[in-house]
């Protein structure tokens, strides 16, 4: 990019970005799911990543906008480039080879390529070799395992295919428990009971609504599936595990021991 001095970022895993490259003196402004790390929360908001106003990007006067490729709406990715306003927005891949070609996209931009490909080499790489590692000793042992976003009522709402969610699950090595539909979905107590996760993954922010792992587990949906008689659940940071940050790699880690070791 011709001028990088005053960056509007709209998505966690690109500050968590900037940040991992020393990049965060140039942020100008942020959006709502960019709060890691904690000194990101004191840069000014521009709102949700998804429903971002074209004054409040342009009231920061940036030389750049960086976005995830759910950035919007569209009207506004249009005035923002109507207003002669550099703007970028990164594809996204559920893996840890769309973390690292994230890092390297930033790294071309700000034109800091051979800083951003040690950065990987060093702090990424041996992460990854320790999930594969794991994931080569459990080939047949591999968990399935239910990721609950939050609850809708008594039902909760978990990833099926082709979400982050299932991106992560892959990335420890394991198999999503609800293969039978894509998205992000709410599922009957029969459909949890039949596909009978081994684990049960959920956000810190779905817990919220529990006082202990113990409420969750008797939860009539929940109740009678092996991860719920023998008490395995894991809760998460939602960002950690769902925004495909640089982070992302350190916590499947951590996860995936917890899976099989």
């Amino acid at each position: 990019a011709k001028n990088v001095e005053k960056v509007v970022v709209a998505g966690g895993s690109l500050t968590e970005i900037m940040y991992f490259l020393d990049l965060e003196d140039r942020i100008v402004g942020l959006d709502i799911t960019s709060s890691y790390p904690e000194a990101a929360k004191s840069l000014p908001s521009i709102g949700y990543v998804r429903a971002l106003s074209t004054e409040g990007v342009i009231s920061l006067a940036p030389s750049l906008v960086i976005g995830e490729d759910d950035m919007g709406p569209p009207n506004v990715i249009k005035q923002i480039k109507q207003a002669e306003i550099d703007i970028r927005i990164f594809p996204e891949k559920h893996s840890s080879t769309g973390i690292k070609e994230k890092i390297l996209c930033m790294g071309k931009i700000f034109s800091i390529s051979k800083i951003s490909t040690k950065k990987i080499e060093n702090e990424l790489n041996p992460i990854i070799r320790q999930l594969s590692l794991i994931k080569e000793k459990n080939l047949n042992s591999t968990k399935k395992i239910l990721l609950i976003l939050s609850m809708q009522g008594t039902s909760p709402i978990v990833a099926g295919q082709e979400t982050p969610g299932d991106g992560f699950i892959k990335m420890t090595g394991s198999i999503n428990a609800m293969q039978s539909f894509k998205g992000w979905k709410p599922v009957s107590p029969e459909s949890i009971i039949l596909a009978n996760p081994d684990y049960i993954l959920i956000t810190s922010r779905g817990m919220r609504n529990f006082s202990s792992i113990e409420e969750l587990i008797r939860q009539p949906a929940l109740v009678l599936t092996d991860a719920a008689k023998n008490a395995k659940v894991i809760v998460v940071n939602g960002m950690a595990m769902l925004g495909f940050g640089p982070r992302g790699v350190s916590t499947a880690l951590e996860v995936a021991k917890k899976f099989y070791e």
